[in-house]
């Protein structure tokens, strides 16, 4: 079901992170970028935000828990499955990501790297998405432990700032970075 994740983040680890109208036509004008994470919208205007970025040939992965009117449960998913043509969603809910994969979605379980407890939480979670995404992702010594102590792909995510940055993680073992920073989305 991942394959084509897989072979987008494989042609270009760089995810264009958009926050905004604006983010959306950079992203999709930039033929590198292959997958798009939706940080933005509500539930009136999520429809058209996908498809403008399907109609550019991108993966269309949506941060479910950022989009405004819907609600931290199941329909919410079943709701962007049915009424949109996104191909996945991020969600720090494991609920949500559950749900999104019963229904054949691409998932991506969004933990926030704040204490020896959430790493914890990272190595025991229950639900098994098909990407953990860890914010921040300027920590490559912890990704590094991450990917040694799970088998799901790590996405490293927030405060990626410069090509180093990219380079510490992809080497510390992250398939891909997230980043709102347009200079980055042009690596």
């Amino acid at each position: 079901m991942n394959q084509i994740f897989y072979d987008a983040v494989g042609n270009n680890p760089i995810i264009a992170a958009v926050k905004n109208m604006k983010d959306i036509e950079v992203s999709c004008t930039i033929e590198e970028i292959q997958v798009i994470f939706i940080l933005f919208g509500d539930v009136c205007s999520i429809d058209r935000i996908v498809k403008r970025v399907k109609d550019a040939g991108k993966v269309a992965m949506v941060h479910v828990d950022l989009i405004s009117g819907l609600s931290p449960k199941e329909v919410s998913v079943e709701y962007l499955k049915e009424h949109t043509e996104a191909d996945g969603i991020i969600s720090t809910k494991p609920s949500l990501i559950k749900k999104a994969k019963e229904l054949g979605m691409y998932t991506i379980l969004r933990y926030f790297l704040l204490d020896s407890m959430a790493f914890e939480n990272i190595r025991q979670h229950i639900v098994r998405p098909d990407f953990i995404e860890v914010l921040p992702g300027v920590m490559p010594r912890v990704i590094k432990r991450i990917c040694s102590s799970i088998k799901t792909p790590i996405i490293a995510g927030g405060l990626i700032t410069d090509k180093e940055d990219v380079m510490a993680a992809l080497s510390a073992g992250a398939i891909a970075v997230s980043s709102t920073n347009h200079q980055v989305w042009k690596m």
